[in-house]
């Protein structure tokens, strides 16, 4: 059974699990990562969930304000061992889900080409690719979505 817990970037086990995405990260990128890496700092995260199996954390996922009514999905990441069950699908729903608890009305994201399987996540849960913004604009490895945080996500945070 996985057992999901909010927290904030404090959390050991949520700084544990950044630091295995971080390594899976830095192999992906190679020469790239610096540039990444720096956009991703988790000090001062106040929204992050933990996926737990028993006892073990498998995986995390965090968000932080991004404009006024626009969270950014950060750091998601689900340890080998764990994926293909569905634990990554859990962690984006709750973020979701608090991100509408909090009165934001949509999420955006980066990630990699290089990461497949973060795509396909983010496609299979109603991500729609945008042009890249911020600092991701012009960047190729780059690829940005958005989800606008309506129906379920505002009524599971109503109820």
């Amino acid at each position: 059974m996985i057992k999901l817990i909010r927290t904030n970037s404090d959390n050991p086990d949520f700084v544990t699990l950044v630091r295995l995405l971080d390594a899976d990260l830095a192999k992906r990128d190679g020469d790239e990562h610096s540039f990444y890496a720096q956009f991703n700092k988790i000090a001062k995260i106040k929204y992050a969930v933990v996926a737990y199996e028993g006892d073990k954390p498998m995986g995390c996922g965090a968000i932080k304000e991004f404009a006024t009514d626009v969270m950014e999905v950060k750091r998601m990441y689900v340890s080998p061992e764990a994926r293909n069950k569905g634990i990554a699908t859990l962690i984006l729903t709750e973020l979701e889900k608090w991100a509408a608890e909090l009165s934001y009305t949509k999420c955006v994201l980066e990630t990699g080409k290089r990461q497949p399987e973060a795509i396909a996540l983010y496609e299979k849960n109603g991500y729609r690719q945008i042009p890249n913004y911020g600092q991701y604009t012009g960047i190729e490895n780059s690829v940005c979505f958005e989800k606008e945080l309506t129906g379920k996500q505002q009524i599971q945070a109503i109820s």
